[in-house]
């Protein structure tokens, strides 16, 4: 017998979906979190050991471990080398430590460190402790990852392009144009510089090519923007007095509830770039904003700036402008550039791993 499928019975049948969804999950984060932590304590025992036990230890563990669980995954002698790398990394800050109290946390207080930790995939954790300096950088991957259910792809993106640098580095007249803690939300939103290292362009290219380029590639384009930018529109056109302007693009941006005007420049910048953004910046939020809405925010984006010039030009503007620059080569600057191995190398150390760790890296 079946139940009329009254609105009622239905909301009830979302209402067990919902539950049993996040039953799911929660049961797939317990048996990961088991997993890391059993790799953790794996590379804690190697270690204590191999001053022992000499250095062909990880090999015999491995045979010895492969041969007593053959079902199991993990135990190859590259895996149990990241295991002893993981424990090592990390040997003086996986405790019960509010993840509250890292300068980047947006995850509950209340959640530790290694409830954190034990979220992601063992293949994320391989390239964020191989491609990192410090635990608190690595860290900030890691809650990256949580929040925004990064893909090792995207992951691999962000450690290549280290987001850690660029996240909230942007010029701007944000404290003094938005009242806070919206101006912080803002700040931590742009970066400084982007990376379209995904553009194709010939060598004579104009800024309407590289605005072109980035609606024709916009899902990467929204993966560098980050977390919250919807696309509007491009050349989006508004009308002031009897004469029409387009702003070569325009977003929204969901979490913060604005617009997001994004100018882009084929130059250096230039001081009187700001007061055209401003007009427009005037002009979206009298046509477009709603009551409910924050103000629109615009984003200069310059192939390059001067800190000083810039601060000037902001200093009596009175809407939120921040201005960045932007990369199209996949060279890095040096400030951004890293001894450690590159991500590919990382990759190919993965790629190459024996089908056990193979499999339970994916």
């Amino acid at each position: 017998m079946r139940f009329n499928l009254d609105h009622t019975y239905l909301n009830w049948l979302e209402e067990l979906k919902v539950k049993i969804h996040s039953a799911q999950s929660k049961a797939a984060i317990a048996v990961n979190q088991e997993l890391i932590f059993l790799y953790w304590e794996l590379g804690k025992r190697i270690n204590e050991k191999e001053n022992t036990w000499g250095s062909k230890l990880i090999e015999q563990v491995s045979n010895d471990l492969r041969d007593a669980f053959p079902d199991m995954k993990g135990f190859s002698r590259s895996n149990l080398y990241y295991c002893k790398k993981f424990f090592l990394f990390y040997r003086n800050t996986i405790v019960q430590q509010p993840v509250g109290q890292l300068q980047y946390a947006e995850i509950e207080n209340n959640t530790t460190i290694q409830q954190l930790v034990g979220q992601i995939p063992w293949g994320h954790h391989i390239l964020i402790f191989s491609n990192t300096e410090t635990v608190e950088n690595a860290l900030f991957y890691i809650q990256k990852t949580v929040e925004n259910q990064w893909s090792r792809e995207t992951l691999k993106d962000n450690l290549k392009n280290k987001l850690h640098l660029r996240i909230g580095k942007a010029s701007s007249n944000f404290d003094t144009a938005l009242p806070k803690p919206l101006s912080n939300l803002v700040q931590q939103a742009i970066k400084d510089p982007y990376v379209f290292d995904f553009l194709q362009l010939d060598t004579a290219y104009r800024e309407r090519n590289i605005v072109q380029q980035l609606v024709k590639h916009v899902n990467r384009f929204l993966l560098e923007l980050g977390k919250g930018f919807a696309f509007v529109g491009q050349q989006y056109p508004i009308q002031v007095s009897n004469k029409e302007y387009f702003l070569d693009l325009l977003f929204y941006h969901i979490h913060l509830k604005c617009y997001v005007v994004i100018e882009l420049k084929n130059t250096a910048f230039q001081p009187e770039y700001t007061g055209k953004l401003n007009f427009y910046l005037s002009a979206e939020d009298s046509l477009l904003k709603t009551e409910n809405e924050n103000p629109s925010i615009g984003l200069l984006l310059c192939k390059e700036k001067d800190s000083i010039e810039v601060e000037f030009a902001l200093r009596d503007i009175q809407k939120p402008i921040g201005i960045s620059e932007y990369i199209l080569t996949k060279k890095l600057p040096d400030n951004l550039k890293s001894s450690l191995p590159t991500i590919e190398e990382i990759e190919n150390q993965l790629n190459i791993m024996d089908e056990n760790s193979t499999d339970e890296a994916k």
